[in-house]
């Protein structure tokens, strides 16, 4: 079964809508997007800066002088971002080019465009923007362009409400299929005309033999896009592993040093440098822990100089991947030195579940520091004393040591 190509294609939009015996279509679905009495329409060139070598032609899905003003129409089955700035583009040439007409310039000439757009993510039927300021004072009052969501439209059609399809049945029939078709058209002389001109249209060989190229054209697009993720994600990957662990290695630093944990030893931890450790100490106080948890908790975004969206996605994901990795290696070395197992959780974010399989394969430790030998046969009071001596404060020794704060505090007597 050949596929059938409804106006979602702009090809097929152009074949049915630019056909001067179809106006009487065009303009019952001009008006029942505007809601306003299209009396008058007359075909422009569809491409713009014919004039002029130097500048980027434009191609236009519709360009129309009516008795309401300008009227442009674009057909947009992508929301990649360029789609919007594009489209922008080609009515503010429109719009130029009105304004050099007469006299003097003002706002007697209407120029709209109009969208109808596949893929929006949003509720509304749709929008109308116009250019104004936050309190929706009008900046210029004649030009206005319009967004239809597609996909909204068409579950009216689904959800088969008879009132709303009937209010909307010009716009719904640019995407319905030939029995889709034939349903609507029972009760509708122009639906009915446009049934006939589409399926006409899928029958030319002419239109076939371009759209069978421009699938082609889109394939051979995708394929090379696809690849440009590919190598995106792997470029972003590395970027995002050496950001990810610089934050993630910060953020525990930060942690560590508001425990009361000494700096040099957050410096062995966190492979950071001590002058950067000294760095952020200045700022913080020690008993400000909950207060800093609570703000902690919304994870800023690393920011980059990658343009690319599809590098952004594998920073992102070479980020996340970055934060998991550090975050291993510091719970192993903080469980190396004995840190119970769910103050290990708090500091590194990792779920407790995983800091118990990472203490599997740790050797329950002993207090490994700068300054302190490594010893299985030391006692907890000594172990204390030496913690105490590298300025940790007396609730963390307490935490790691098991004994009381009053047998901490008889140590430095």
């Amino acid at each position: 079964m050949q596929k059938f190509y409804t106006c979602r294609y702009d090809r097929a939009f152009k074949e049915v809508f630019m056909n001067e015996n179809n106006k009487d279509i065009l303009t019952k679905l001009l008006e029942s997007i505007l809601k306003v009495k299209i009396e008058e329409i007359k075909y422009l060139n569809l491409e713009r800066n014919t004039d002029n070598i130097k500048l980027k032609r434009k191609h236009l899905d519709l360009n129309l002088k009516t008795n309401i003003g300008y009227i442009e129409v674009e057909v947009n089955t992508s929301t990649e971002n360029y789609v919007k700035p594009r489209n922008f583009s080609y009515i503010c040439d429109i719009y130029s080019h009105s304004t050099l007409k007469g006299e003097s310039y003002n706002e007697n000439t209407l120029v709209v465009q109009i969208n109808i757009s596949y893929g929006l993510k949003y509720s509304e039927l749709i929008r109308k923007y116009m250019v104004q300021d936050e309190c929706r004072n009008k900046y210029i009052n004649n030009l206005i362009i319009y967004e239809l969501n597609m996909e909204k439209y068409m579950e009216i059609w689904y959800n088969k409400n008879e009132k709303e399809i009937e209010e909307n049945k010009y716009i719904m029939m640019l995407n319905l299929l030939p029995e889709e078709l034939k349903s609507l058209s029972k009760k509708d002389r122009l639906v009915l005309k446009y049934m006939g001109e589409i399926q006409r249209v899928n029958e030319e060989e002419e239109f076939r033999e371009y759209m069978s190229a421009e699938e082609d054209n889109r394939k051979i697009e995708n394929s090379i896009r696809d690849e440009y993720i590919e190598k995106g994600i792997e470029r972003g990957l590395e970027k995002g592993l050496k950001e990810g662990k610089k934050e993630i290695s910060i953020s525990i630093a930060k942690d560590l040093l508001k425990r009361g944990m000494d700096k040099n030893i957050v410096s062995d931890i966190t492979k950071l440098d001590i002058n950067k450790i000294k760095e952020m100490a200045k700022d913080i106080k020690p008993d400000e822990y909950r207060e800093y948890m609570s703000a902690e908790e919304d994870n800023r975004k690393i920011e980059n100089s990658i343009r690319d969206e599809y590098i952004e996605k594998g920073l992102e994901k070479g980020l996340k991947e970055g934060k998991k990795e550090i975050s291993i290696s510091i719970a192993k070395d903080l469980l190396k030195r004995g840190m119970d197992k769910n103050i290990v959780s708090d500091i590194t974010k990792l779920d407790i579940n995983k800091i118990k399989e990472i203490a599997e394969d740790v050797k329950p430790a002993e207090y490994i520091g700068k300054g302190i030998q490594e010893g299985t046969n030391e006692t907890s009071l000594s172990i204390a004393k030496k913690m105490k001596e590298k300025g940790m404060n007396n609730e963390l020794i307490s935490e790691l040591t098991s004994l009381s704060i009053e047998e901490i505090n008889n140590l430095t007597n």
